[in-house]
């Protein structure tokens, strides 16, 4: 388990300070210090202490996994990346301190996000689970079914119009699938996050077709954060829908894959909307911690 850097302004001074005893530099180098300790950390602006909203996005390699910490210390697991990430995905929440989860989320039926599921549901405890109402006949699906039927778990439909009580602070709102189809990326569960100020527009593989039944729908995707659907394919993240959302930042969930993701399309458009754009496979997990009014962003590398 490869462990997720920290660069939070008071570990930075504390550093440049020890710096500046052990090695005798002058206030000439502070600058230079200081910023080498900043190389891994964005603020916008600096949040610090307790009362925050976290959003990590776990890099999972080609999949995507995202675990969400209230203020209250409220926690929801949206997708658990692949088949293979499930001794990884215990690994994250083991380091997090996360023996529980209040709500998870299985966005939909693909491998490479609901494939560590089953595992995470056999050894946490488990409050309320979410899933669109698309069945499918893999064994992935099959094994995730057989967990949360050992469990005792009902499933709830994930869909347009659910309000999840999951912390008072924080509003979660469910604004897609707004329709029933039988394509899975289109079933997707896109979640709306609003913290004071702030907030988050996760997406799964929400490709095109959702994204304008949520633009006809009339809901507010205005966010701060995106996660870009589908891993950066060109069939999501539309002119019309990233135009709507508006992102500051964005995410791509995304690993060594032959499938071309992240598109050029989709980056040249996250650019042309001057999107800060982070990337699992670029920068491993990334973090984002929000205290209402602006976010520090950490990224593992």
């Amino acid at each position: 388990m490869i462990r997720q850097k920290t660069c939070w302004a008071v570990v930075g001074v504390f550093l440049v300070w020890l710096s500046i005893l052990l090695t005798g530099c002058s206030p000439a180098n502070w600058e230079e210090v200081a910023g080498r300790l900043a190389e891994n950390t964005s603020v916008a602006p600096a949040v610090e202490g307790e009362g925050q909203l976290r959003v990590i996005f776990l890099d999972v390699g080609q999949g995507a996994s995202q675990l969400l910490i209230s203020p209250s210390g409220h926690t929801m697991l949206i997708d658990a990346g692949n088949n293979d990430q499930e001794q990884a995905m215990l690994d994250y929440l083991r380091s997090y301190g996360v023996t529980r989860l209040d709500v998870v989320i299985g966005t939909h039926p693909d491998a490479d996000h609901i494939g560590g599921l089953d595992r995470v549901i056999d050894r946490l405890d488990i409050g309320e689970i979410y899933m669109p109402r698309i069945q499918s006949n893999t064994k992935t699906y099959e094994s995730l079914l057989n967990s949360i039927r050992s469990k005792g778990l009902k499933v709830k439909t994930a869909k347009a119009g659910l309000e999840l009580y999951w912390d008072e602070q924080v509003k979660v709102s469910m604004i897609a699938p707004v329709t029933v189809t039988d394509d899975n990326n289109n079933m997707s569960a896109v979640v709306k996050v609003t913290y004071g100020r702030t907030s988050f527009l996760l997406t799964g593989d929400a490709e095109s077709e959702s994204e304008r039944e949520m633009l006809e729908s009339g809901v507010n995707l205005r966010a701060d954060v995106l996660l870009v659907g589908h891993h950066g394919s060109k069939s999501s993240t539309t002119a019309k829908f990233l135009n709507a959302v508006k992102p500051k930042y964005a995410v791509i969930q995304v690993g060594e894959n032959s499938y071309g993701h992240p598109t050029k399309t989709i980056l040249d458009r996250l650019s042309k909307q001057q999107a800060e754009v982070y990337r699992n496979d670029l920068q491993g997990t990334v973090e984002f911690a929000s205290d209402g009014e602006g976010y520090r962003i950490t990224t593992e590398r």
